[in-house]
């Protein structure tokens, strides 16, 4: 039977990016083994995709110690479990997990590309995260990046050999589920429950934005760009997105605002995202660096 290893930092985006392509693949007859760092949704992927879980210590910062015993641990994993295709998604699992691969002997050896931290890094950070990127390439057997745009970004920075890179189809990393993303699927109940923790008033113009609240998702300019506007008054904002105050935080007085203000409405997560779509009017994506960003697939 042949193996497949898929890779992500958090287990977070092995339930959300990667929903349902495991299961398809071990429908189709490959052993298939999910490596993140540890965390709350590991239990539901295992169960829905029916795939064994390995725990490796990813952090999504810049950790030189804590990286080189990541890259150790995956070199153990991959001279045990001899797969015959890595595929990593995210920029430190491709980074650790395709050299790994590549000192394992790993034939294939593919990273999905859905965006790129240099974009909207500056100075010193910026090159070292550029030559991370180069790093993940010149490791990998195929890059496959989410967008041709994104593609031709690489292309344009020299980042990869052109004769790696390959767009699916159209783009997107997983598409979207129909079936989910369908005004007509939508039940009554959690549109009322939606309704409830946004509490509009009858003529209140919806502003959403779904999305970690971080400063790279444009969140800061978002925030202001609505207290700066006429409709303020009239609308509220809601971001659909939890605070992520250890990897590129907002300002405090930021934060502050959307604690305080009247007209915002900030709400952790939902497994409803669908829902808190059909009720906004509008919706925003005001990130700073995206390659095909799901979110906009799903509003529309």
């Amino acid at each position: 039977m042949p193996k497949l290893i898929r890779i992500t930092t958090v287990p977070l985006s092995l339930n959300l990016l990667l929903s349902g392509q495991m299961k398809y693949m071990k429908d189709k007859g490959w052993e298939v083994i999910a490596v993140s760092s540890d965390g709350k949704e590991i239990p539901q992927v295992e169960k829905r995709e029916g795939v064994k879980h390995i725990t490796i210590p990813f952090t999504r910062k810049i950790t030189p110690f804590q990286d080189l015993k990541c890259v150790w641990k995956l070199y153990q994993l991959f001279r045990t479990e001899k797969p015959d295709i890595v595929h990593t998604h995210t920029p430190k699992a491709g980074l650790l997990g395709m050299i790994a691969a590549n000192l394992a002997g790993v034939k294939i050896r593919i990273h999905t590309l859905a965006g790129i931290p240099a974009m909207a890094a500056e100075g010193q950070k910026k090159g070292l995260l550029e030559s991370a990127e180069k790093w993940t390439y010149s490791n990998a057997t195929e890059v496959w990046p989410n967008s041709h745009g994104l593609k031709n970004f690489v292309i344009e920075k020299e980042l990869c050999s052109e004769r790696k890179l390959k767009v699916i189809g159209s783009g997107s990393s997983n598409g979207v589920d129909l079936a989910k993303y369908n005004r007509s699927a939508l039940k009554e109940n959690h549109l009322v429950a939606a309704t409830m923790r946004i509490l509009p008033g009858e003529d209140d113009f919806l502003i959403l934005a779904v999305g970690r609240l971080v400063k790279d998702k444009g969140i800061e300019e978002l925030v202001r760009a609505f207290l700066a506007s006429k409709i303020v008054s009239s609308s509220k904002l809601v971001l659909l997105g939890s605070f992520e105050q250890d990897l590129n935080p907002l300002s405090p007085e930021i934060i502050q605002t959307i604690q305080d203000h009247p007209r915002i409405v900030q709400i952790d997560w939902s497994d409803h995202v669908a829902h808190y779509m059909a009720l906004a009017d509008v919706l925003v994506h005001a990130s700073h660096r995206e390659g095909f960003p799901n979110v906009l697939l799903e509003a529309g």
